[in-house]
């Protein structure tokens, strides 16, 4: 909510700046110009988004998103020891991790929020945050991504020469904030714990 009054203050701060020193037409050709930029990012991002989680629904269905639980099992029990093994939260969140791999945050976004849902119900405090949910939250957040595909379109979208370039320096800093989010998580952990 406050968010939206500050969008709204800037807005109206922007266009009474613009009126005052005799720029408003600029303010209204720009805004008008970027309503149209947006529209069109908003169409291309749509196709990029529809086309990655149509693909994260087939590896759903195919069996490969459960066949990559299993395979991330070792890491999923040492971030969640207090999920059981089999639990529907350890597929969610997988299918949450492997999409932001992809860097598909729009695709990871339904399946974080089904993880959480799950996670609480394995919470033993209701409306206090398990160890498990602050983890999978922190893991989250830090989003270790291989292929930026976000960036990539909007690099593409404002004509980059060369919108994947972004991937390498993506991944190391991904990687880094991820090893980062896993040593907090896990010492946080063990301090809740005393």
């Amino acid at each position: 909510m406050m968010l939206n009054y500050l969008w709204g203050f800037m807005m109206i701060a922007g266009i009474l700046w613009g009126a005052f020193t005799g720029n408003l037409g600029a303010v209204i050709e720009g805004a008008l110009s970027s309503a149209g930029e947006a529209i069109t990012l908003c169409i291309t991002m749509l196709g990029v988004m529809s086309l990655w989680s149509g693909i994260m629904e087939i590896g759903e269905k195919s069996g490969l998103i459960k066949s990559m639980t299993k395979r991330m099992g070792p890491f999923l029990s040492f971030m969640f020891p207090d999920v059981p093994k089999g639990h529907k939260a350890r597929e969610e969140i997988s299918t949450n991790m492997i999409a932001n791999i992809l860097g598909l945050g729009w695709a990871a976004t339904p399946a974080g929020l089904k993880a959480m849902k799950s996670l609480e119900e394995l919470n033993t405090t209701p409306g206090v945050a398990s160890n498990a949910m602050c983890n999978f939250l922190i893991l989250n957040i830090s989003s270790l991504q291989i292929l930026p595909i976000n960036m990539i379109a909007y690099r593409s979208q404002y004509g980059s020469v060369n919108p994947a370039s972004i991937i390498g320096p993506a991944i190391l800093a991904t990687l880094f904030s991820t090893i980062v989010a896993i040593a907090f998580a896990k010492i946080m952990s063990g301090r809740k714990k005393l």
